[in-house]
């Protein structure tokens, strides 16, 4: 009943807000340890979770955990989405929506932010997907505005760009592109769910 409602029960990333405004705030992420799949979402034949799926198995979150161990990984939230023009084959952010060669859909590059107890990636357990990487994700500074409902893509673009407004007038720089973490999972009540778009700044 609690999801219901949007209580949050797993653990979430630590963050040290380095300024509050009345409008937003901007954190100072540490590193960490994400599980990280990159596909297509033409190749699951229109299921959009198909990505979420495959990183579900691995940390066992549906059953028996896809990983070498096997060893079962606690859920965190929040999840988080990247839409962006173009992919950064090197290091790409939590889920990147990419228009390209992949066809109108782009590409996808999901995340999952593994437990604070994983400080390098080889103490997660390997994958059995090859599809599934795990990797190490640096430091990071985020300009942050938490809004409640359903973030349909309207409601993020309104968010987003009143956020990139702010952060002009103030005389932040930005240097990539706008996250979006959603903390609970579908059927919590629309009212009680939270969500967060996040800017990386300098």
């Amino acid at each position: 009943m609690g999801m219901i409602f949007g209580k949050i029960s797993v653990e979430t990333p630590k963050y040290q807000v380095v300024k509050a405004t009345t409008d937003y705030e901007i954190r100072e992420y540490p590193p960490c340890v994400v599980a990280q799949v990159t596909y297509n979402p033409t190749q699951f034949k229109g299921n959009k979770d198909g990505g979420f799926m495959l990183l579900a198995n691995y940390i066992g979150a549906l059953g028996n955990p896809q990983n070498k161990k096997p060893e079962t990984i606690a859920m965190t939230a929040p999840v988080i989405t990247q839409k962006s023009e173009k992919i950064e084959m090197t290091a790409p952010v939590v889920t990147t929506n990419s228009g390209g060669d992949g066809g109108s859909e782009g590409v996808i590059v999901m995340q999952f932010i593994l437990p604070d107890k994983y400080k390098k990636a080889e103490e997660a357990p390997e994958p059995v997907d090859e599809r599934v990487v795990v990797r190490e994700q640096g430091e990071r500074k985020y300009a942050v505005v938490k809004f409640s409902g359903t973030a349909t893509e309207e409601v993020v673009a309104e968010k987003v760009g009143k956020l990139r407004e702010w952060l002009e007038r103030d005389g932040v720089k930005v240097v990539g592109e706008f996250l979006l973490g959603r903390y609970n999972p579908p059927w919590t009540l629309p009212r009680f769910k939270t969500n967060e778009v996040m800017i990386p700044v300098n």
